[in-house]
Formats: structure tokens, C-alpha cells, sequence
């Protein structure tokens, strides 16, 4: 069968790894596959950031968020297992080889948006962490894709970084958490950066990093497993309710972790569209801007994803792990089924990409 090849039940990302076609492209015994939601973190913008006092509050302030167990963990287990990953290309390639992910379409890691630097701080955090990325995919050409990073607390320096990031260093696009110290996605203050995503058809991959709920989510890392989907669902919606969409057709959205909730609660979006005259701001029904928005496969359930597909269609669904996190999903093999129609695996593991990222020479 012409299957995608995975390690066996169980494996993580540092399962043993073949080398061979480490710096080559796809191989012809499976499908073409691409991760599109993989992150790297660049230790140039850690030590930018070293001696402010926000980064210096961060500790106490991620006790609060998720308590002090999921801080334990994370600082004895995940973080540790996660930093080579993060860091090391060398490791990332014997990763995708043993995964067999042809391409990974890089981003920043979340921690690094650093929403509250003031804007020379804030340049100079986004150009090294743009910089380091371009200059990986221009490393590794056959492996790599990327997307850059924005000071969207900034919105006009936001929209200069995304014009150098696609126009100068050949990035695909950028990265952006669902809100930005206390403004949504819809806020008229960051219309420049849109405006400029519209004008480059740029990607913008929406990524959470913590949630808003507060502390009702910070015990049993609910904050993660709860809050980070749930603001990926409020951030899809105002940029759907508000017209934001219709105003900026170009732009074309990824959503990390398939979309939240959306996808799966459509029908209440639905019905309150067309009972509720102030859920009827933007042109068309909700569903329809689910059908242009693209959204990656970190659901954890196969009939979830089925799910996903059938609301938004085959079309708009594309290979994501969550390299290299715990919360990730590293048996994709699990979820895109074998029973499933030929054309929709080959789209969902690396076809929809081709098509989103540009390629198509591969």
C-alpha cells in the first residue's frame, strides 16, 4: 500500500530516526506529507529579553495561570525533552525522517510572542527570530518552510515586519496568538496589519499561547487542554462576525488545534446568524467562511477530524503535529485513515499544502 511510514504505537518525536534523505525530499514508497504546525525557538530573542522586567515576571505569572503542578511538569519533563527539538536542526531531521514528514512548515514558538515589548525591543525581538527562520529554510531548502513572527502590539510596525518577512526573507507568512494584551484580532487598531496580510495573500496561522479564561482553567493543565482551543474558537468568531473577512478576502487564515470549537459547534453560530440582527454584521452564513479557512489536524480523535472535514472540506484540512510539545499528536497514521478515499489522504497529508505553501515543484 502507498502508505505513509510511521514508528510504531507509542512513538514520540525522539523515536530512533533513519538519517537517509535527511537533506532530500519526499520519498516515492509513501505520500507526500507535510507538518505545517511545528514550532523553533530562537535563544538570540531569550537573551534580548533576559533582563525585562516582564520576562523576569513570567515564572510567578505562569503559576497562576496553570498552577504549580503543570509548572513542575513542564520544568522536569516537557520543557527538557522539548529544548533540543526547539533548537537543534539536526535533531528536527531525524525526527521528520523517522515521522516521515517530507517538509515542516516552521513558526515561532508561542512563549516568544512577547506581546508586551515596546516597539525598539519589540523590532529587534521579531528581525532575530524572522532571520533565524528564513535562514533555516534557506539551510535546509528541500525540508523547510516558514512562517515569521509580528509585533502585532504594534500594528503599524506589525505590518512592516509582515511586508520584509514574505517580500524579503521569503517567508510564507507569519504566526499570531488569538489576542494581543487585551485587544482581539478585530480590533479596528490592528486594520494595517490586515490590510497588509490582504495585500500579500500572506498565511496568518492563528496560535494560541494561554488562555484569557483566568483561573477557573489553572489546575489539571486545563488552561492548555481547554483554554488554548477555546481561544482559537473566540478569535475565528469576531474575525467572522465583525466582516473583518469580507473586508480582507486575501488573507488566507491557518487555525492550529482544527479550529477549536468551532468547527464542531458550527450549527449554534449558525442559528444565531439568522436570528440575531447583530450576528448578521459580516455578508455570509458562518459556515461559509469555515469553507475558505484552513485548519490543521491536531484533534486527537479520528472521528473529530472526520468531523472537520465534513464541515469544512477536505480542502482546507492539512498534516499538523505540534512539534515537538506533549500536547502534540505524533501518529497522524491514527487519524488520517487508510479507509479513507484515496485523494482525500493524499490532500490532507501533504496535497492541500502544496497548494497552500506553495509547493507545487515538489
Amino acid at each position: 500500500m502507498n502508505w505513509l511510514h510511521f514508528c510504531g504505537r507509542g512513538a514520540t518525536p525522539c523515536c530512533p530516526a533513519s538519517h537517509e534523505g535527511s537533506a532530500g525530499g519526499a520519498r516515492p514508497s509513501r505520500l507526500f506529507a507535510v507538518d505545517v504546525h511545528c514550532h523553533v525557538m530562537t535563544m538570540a530573542a531569550e537573551a534580548l529579553v533576559a533582563s525585562h522586567p516582564m520576562k523576569l515576571a513570567e515564572p510567578a505569572a505562569m503559576r497562576e495561570a496553570m498552577g504549580e503542578a503543570s509548572v513542575a511538569h513542564n520544568l522536569k519533563t516537557m520543557l527538557p525533552q522539548a529544548f533540543p527539538k526547539l533548537t537543534r536542526v539536526e535533531q528536527r531531521l531525524a525526527d521528520m525522517d523517522a515521522m516521515g514528514v517530507d517538509v515542516q512548515v516552521i513558526s515561532p514558538s508561542p512563549n516568544q510572542y512577547y506581546y508586551w515589548a515596546e516597539p525598539d525591543l519589540a523590532r529587534e525581538v521579531v528581525h532575530v527570530q524572522n532571520q533565524n527562520i528564513a535562514a533555516l529554510c534557506t539551510a535546509y531548502p528541500a525540508r523547510l518552510r516558514g512562517l515569521g513572527t509580528v509585533a502585532l502590539q504594534h500594528p503599524g510596525l506589525a505590518a512592516e515586519q509582515l511586508e520584509h518577512a514574505v517580500r524579503t526573507l521569503g517567508l510564507q507568512g507569519v504566526e499570531i496568538s488569538t489576542s494581543v494584551e487585551g485587544r482581539e484580532l478585530d480590533d479596528p487598531s490592528l486594520e494595517e496589519f490586515w490590510a497588509m496580510a490582504d495585500r500579500l495573500k500572506a498565511v496568518v496561522f492563528i496560535h494560541p499561547f494561554g488562555t484569557t479564561v483566568g483561573a477557573r482553567l489553572a489546575t489539571h493543565y486545563l488552561n492548555n487542554t481547554i483554554g488554548q482551543p477555546l481561544e482559537t474558537t473566540i478569535a475565528l468568531s469576531r474575525l467572522i462576525f465583525s466582516g473583518l473577512l469580507d473586508r480582507h478576502r486575501g488573507v488566507r487564515l491557518l487555525a492550529a488545534h482544527g479550529g477549536g470549537y468551532l468547527p464542531t459547534y458550527l450549527g449554534r453560530s449558525e442559528h444565531a446568524n439568522a436570528v440575531r440582527p447583530e450576528a448578521r454584521l459580516m455578508a455570509r452564513k458562518p459556515s461559509e467562511y469555515l469553507r475558505e479557512i484552513y485548519f490543521d489536524t491536531v484533534v486527537h480523535d479520528s472521528l473529530a477530524l472526520r468531523h472537520l472535514i465534513e464541515i469544512v472540506g477536505v480542502s482546507q484540512v492539512l498534516l499538523g503535529t505540534d512539534y515537538p510539545f506533549d500536547m502534540g499528536h505524533y501518529r497522524p497514521q491514527e487519524l488520517v485513515s487508510p479507509t479513507w478515499k484515496a485523494h482525500e489522504r493524499e490532500a490532507v497529508l501533504g496535497g492541500n499544502a502544496r497548494r497552500l505553501f506553495d509547493l507545487s515543484a515538489r
